[in-house]
C-alpha cells in the first residue's frame, strides 16, 4: 500500500498494511484490542503480513507511539467474525485500534500509564471527528466473546470514561443473592439474556444458560464488572447490567 496522510494528529508513524478492503458502512464503532504478541515488532510485522490477513487501523506502543496502518476511510481487518447490535460486519463501522500488550497468553501484564494516555488522546481524536456514541467504544471480546478476550479485565476503561470516552456505570458491590449459571434454565435466565442482547450482545433469547451465555457474560464482566471475571451472572453482574440498560445513551 502507498503511503497515505495521518488520519489523527496523535499519529507518530506511519506502517502502511496491504491487507484492507472497502468499507460497506459508515463509521459509527470504536473497537479496542491487544495485540497478545511478545513485541510492538512482531505485531506490527503480522498486521503488514499479506498472508496473516489481518490488520488494524492503529497500533499504540508502550512508550505511547501511535503507529498508523490504514487509513480510516479502509475497512480494516481486525474483528474477524463478530457481531454487536445485530450487525456482523464489524469491520465495515468499526474503527480498530490495537494496544501492544501480550495478553492472556502472556500474564495480562499492566498497560503502562504512557500508553494509556496515548490511547485516550486517540480515542478522544476519533470518537469526536466521527461522532461516535459512548457505547459504541468496545472491545474485541464484546463483539466476539465466544473467540475473543481482549483487551482484558485488566484495561482501565475508567481512565478512558473521565475522558469522556465510553459508556461505563460503577460497579455494583458483590453482596451476595441470587446468581445464575450455567445450567440454569427458565424465566430468570431469559430475562438475563434480553438485557444482555438489548445492550448489543449476540446472544439467543432462549432461557437457556448453555455455553454461548456464560461466554457473553464472561464478556460483559471484562468490560463493565471488572471484579470477577467467572461467567456467572451473580446479583453485582446482573445489577450493573441494569443500570448500564438503563442509562445506555439515546439512539438517534
Amino acid at each position: 500500500m502507498s503511503p497515505f496522510a495521518p488520519d489523527s494528529v496523535r499519529v507518530t508513524a506511519l506502517a502502511p498494511s496491504p491487507n484492507f478492503g472497502e468499507r460497506l458502512r459508515p463509521i459509527d464503532m470504536l473497537l479496542l484490542h491487544y495485540t497478545g504478541m511478545d513485541t510492538a515488532e512482531a505485531a506490527i510485522a503480522e498486521l503488514r503480513s499479506p498472508e496473516a490477513q489481518v490488520s488494524a487501523h492503529y497500533v499504540v506502543l508502550e512508550d505511547g507511539g501511535v503507529v498508523q496502518m490504514v487509513p480510516e476511510r479502509a475497512r480494516a481487518w481486525h474483528a474477524g467474525a463478530s457481531e454487536w447490535e445485530g450487525i456482523g460486519d464489524t469491520n465495515s463501522r468499526a474503527i480498530g485500534i490495537e494496544i501492544v500488550n501480550a495478553g492472556h497468553s502472556g500474564g495480562l501484564p499492566p498497560y503502562p500509564p504512557a500508553q494509556i494516555a496515548a490511547v485516550t488522546a486517540l480515542c478522544v481524536d476519533i470518537v469526536a471527528r466521527h461522532r461516535i456514541r459512548a457505547d459504541l467504544v468496545l472491545g474485541h471480546s464484546d463483539v466476539a466473546p465466544a473467540r475473543k478476550d481482549d483487551p482484558g479485565e485488566h484495561f482501565p476503561w475508567h481512565v478512558l470514561h473521565a475522558a469522556g470516552i465510553g459508556h461505563l456505570v460503577p460497579e455494583a458491590p458483590a453482596l451476595g443473592g441470587r446468581f445464575l449459571m450455567p445450567g440454569d434454565s427458565g424465566p430468570p435466565v431469559e430475562a438475563l439474556q434480553a438485557m444482555l442482547a438489548l445492550y448489543g450482545y449476540g446472544i439467543a433469547v432462549n432461557g437457556s444458560y448453555d455455553l454461548a451465555t456464560e461466554q457473553v457474560v464472561r464478556a460483559f464482566q471484562r468490560h463493565f464488572r471488572r471484579a470477577r471475571v467467572d461467567g456467572v451472572a451473580d446479583a453485582s453482574t446482573i445489577m450493573t447490567l441494569h443500570h448500564l440498560v438503563s442509562s445506555r445513551p439515546m439512539v438517534a
